[in-house]
């Protein structure tokens, strides 16, 4: 009786999910190390690659400069590969929780992390980084440039990585959504603040020109559009599951 009571004690139980909690943590921290090493092995061919349009060499300001760039690559590509462990740890945590419906339904959503990490980068890199960096060049006329290594891929990550994180709005929705939550009566409503803060965001990380802002802007808005028409259906998925098992 005892050992029965304890398996029931609140206390017991709330130790036991942060145990749970903090392996499954302790896990994806493990995949994103191999996958950094993995990754660095292959980071002087992404360099020459990213570079191969430039008519100069990026310079160092120390030898430690070319560690801390390569390390930088290597950690974006390390963090498109470890985003769907990361979320399929998500999932076995709170799976007990949901019905074998939506484990199945929330499992297929994990592959679309990578992908549409992948896919906002290449947006961020292709459509938005060339804008920047043209704006700029073009107020640099009266200076001597000379980009240095870290510098320039500092800013280009900070331009492009924003965008990968914003591209996994929709696969996150339908998660949250698949939780309970998030529905599309909150996401409707949070729609003017939403709009405001995405604007924000493309203001910051754009030219200060009209146009600039809107090529981005728009995109984020369908994101977020998409976003609330996902919700709508996994949310009366949702509802239709919970009454079929009821």
């Amino acid at each position: 009786m005892k050992g029965k009571g304890q398996g029931n004690n609140p206390e017991t139980s709330f130790v036991g999910h942060l145990d749970e909690m903090r392996r499954r943590l302790i896990f994806t921290l493990i995949a994103f190390a191999v996958s950094l090493c993995g990754a660095f092995l292959y980071v002087q061919e992404i360099y020459r690659w990213l570079v191969r349009n430039l008519d100069q060499k990026l310079a160092i300001l120390a030898p430690s400069d070319v560690l801390w760039v390569y390390l930088k690559l290597a950690g974006v590509v390390a963090i498109a590969v470890t985003l769907p462990i990361a979320g399929y740890q998500i999932w076995r945590f709170v799976s007990p929780a949901l019905r074998p419906q939506e484990r199945r339904a929330t499992l297929a959503y994990i592959p679309w992390l990578a992908v549409l990490f992948v896919a906002g980068i290449a947006f961020g890199y292709w459509i938005i980084y060339p804008m920047v960096l043209q704006f700029l060049e073009s107020m640099s006329g009266d200076f001597e440039t000379v980009y240095t290594a870290d510098k320039y891929f500092s800013f280009m990550l900070s331009v492009t990585v924003p965008f990968g994180l914003l591209f996994e709005m929709p696969v996150t929705v339908m998660f949250l959504t698949r939780l309970g939550i998030l529905n599309p009566a909150r996401l409707a409503k949070a729609r003017k603040l939403s709009y405001f803060a995405l604007t924000v965001t493309a203001v910051l990380i754009t030219p200060p020109d009209i146009v600039s802002d809107i090529i981005v802007v728009i995109p984020l808005f369908l994101l977020y559009e998409v976003s609330v028409a996902l919700s709508k259906i996994i949310y009366r998925k949702r509802i239709e599951t919970r009454a079929e098992a009821a």
